[in-house]
């Protein structure tokens, strides 16, 4: 099968969040199995010419209202021959930021780089000479693609072609003033005809919503929710509407990187049948933090963006969250590390000059995340919403048991501790208040003190989990397949 993955970041070229590792992964297990896949994607400001190979014929693309000449660099995934192809752009793509910048948050141009990207995928498979069984798009910067081929491209070379739309993240949507509507590129009859209109301006993610012939989400738990006025973001009546192509499949983990056994940024490699090196690691986080030193005390980690969405007002909140209270009413510790909402890296620092055992690192640091999920004997995650998360999977796989609400992508991937058979694989609440976060990590602490057994039982459980991308890949397969015989007609049974 030949498949487009068309994107606006890829790992390592470039990255705001889950999407880009999400991609590249995707790509290159797809491609393990014998598919001919290819990835699209703007070259930003950041990404090195000189490292790329150029494609001698310039394209031109039909954004706008007049045709962009644009350049188009090649390159590979890392250790692969899954090629990636780049839309070099100066005015679009030369920039610092993939959507915008802390000056600018959000690129006033957006719907026209968004619009160049997704008419240059076209324009890139008539240059190639290459034309998908599958172009698959992902997330609302690429929600014209499904456009593009459903009212402009289904015939002659796109004639076999079905678009697959995946939403990571229902929240980020592309709205825009219809005033931006002529950036696209597209008949004014598009604006109501392609479901770009909303609330009188302009959604790119609706219109791949409402496009595609098969939509996807990074979690089945996660495809129910966006169905739900709660979770649905005001698409909830669309995607109930397109129920029958809406499908969840949950994203794997990248085991190379995030593996106890081999990971080469942990102080003690360890798997479940060598638990004593996990307490060396943990010793480690303790001294790397400055946490007092005891083996005895559950430490709990957080690695974490400081937005909403991560329910960071439920625990650091002043005056609300329930932070200072389990540090003041537990014997427990906690090592965070994060950034975000300058208020809640405000309060974790004000906090951490109170509480002994609460410390932070506000920031990213690659290898203390990596220690701080071998080191913890807990990990919290009370997100608000979480299409997949993988954060919970990496501490199931480093015997570190989640804390999380029962919510998308941690609903599908932990299981409820039974305190009666010590069965399950972490401790999930319903209800995101403070007192709900309160009471699980109180639960989760006593079990610490008084069913040893029963967390060695939900670790050792917990690191036999199989995350892998392998899973994933075939339930893409089978959507793949759907999506042909729904937008072509297409058996790919008569393909074998």
């Amino acid at each position: 099968m030949k498949i487009l993955m068309v994107t606006s970041e890829t790992v390592p070229f470039a990255k705001t969040g889950g999407l880009a590792d999400a991609v590249s992964a995707l790509a290159l297990n797809l491609a393990k199995q014998g598919h001919d896949v290819r990835i699209v994607m703007p070259r930003y400001y950041k990404i090195d010419r000189s490292k790329l190979k150029p494609i001698d014929a310039p394209l031109a693309v039909a954004a706008g209202q007049e045709e962009t000449w644009v350049k188009v660099y090649e390159s590979n995934l890392p250790g692969s021959k899954v090629p990636v192809y780049f839309i070099d752009h100066e005015q679009s793509y030369g920039r610092d930021g993939i959507y915008g910048t802390k000056s600018e948050p959000d690129f006033h141009d957006n719907p026209y780089r968004s619009a160049l990207l997704c008419h240059g995928a076209f324009q890139l498979c008539r240059l190639l000479g290459w034309y998908p069984d599958i172009m698959h798009a992902h997330d609302w910067f690429t929600g014209l693609v499904p456009v593009i081929l459903k009212n402009l491209c289904r015939n002659g070379y796109f004639a076999h072609t079905s678009s697959v739309f995946t939403i990571h993240n229902l929240g980020y949507q592309g709205v825009y003033g219809k005033d931006h509507f002529p950036a696209l590129g597209l008949d004014w009859g598009l604006y109501y005809g392609a479901g770009l209109e909303h609330n009188g301006a302009i959604n790119l993610l609706q219109a791949g919503i409402s496009c595609a012939d098969m939509v996807t989400t990074v979690s089945p738990t996660y495809a129910n929710e966006i169905q739900t006025a709660e979770g649905g973001f005001g698409l909830d009546g669309l995607l109930r509407v397109r129920s029958d192509v809406v499908r969840g499949v949950l994203n794997g983990c990248d085991l190379t990187t995030w593996n106890p056994k081999t990971d080469k940024l942990i102080p003690f490699n360890f798997d479940e049948n060598t638990l004593e090196n996990k307490k060396k690691c943990k010793e480690q986080l303790q001294l790397k933090m400055g946490l007092p030193l005891n083996p005895d005390v559950p430490v709990i980690g957080i690695v974490t963006r400081l937005a909403d969405q991560k329910g960071i007002a439920e625990v650091f909140a002043p005056n609300y969250g329930c932070i200072y209270g389990l540090c003041t009413t537990m014997d427990v510790q906690f090592a965070i590390l994060g950034s975000g909402e300058r208020w809640c890296e405000d309060e974790i620092n004000t906090l951490q000059n109170q509480l002994p055992n609460m410390r932070a690192y506000i920031g990213y640091d690659e290898s203390l995340s990596h220690l701080i999920e071998a080191g913890s004997d807990f990990f919290l995650m009370p997100s608000r919403y979480e299409p997949c998360g993988l954060n919970q999977m990496y501490s199931l796989l480093y015997g570190t048991l989640p804390i999380v609400r029962r919510t998308g992508g941690l609903a599908d991937t932990v299981e409820q501790y039974n305190q009666e058979t010590g069965d399950g694989t972490g401790f999930l609440f319903d209800n995101l208040d403070p007192s709900a976060v309160y009471n699980t990590v109180g639960w989760a602490v006593y079990a610490y003190y008084n069913q040893k057994e029963h967390i060695k039982k939900m670790q050792k459980r917990g690191m036999t989990k199989d995350f892998s991308w392998e899973k994933s890949v075939n339930g893409y397969l089978d959507i793949y397949s759907e999506a042909l015989k729904r937008g072509c007609g297409i058996n790919t049974e008569d393909w074998k």
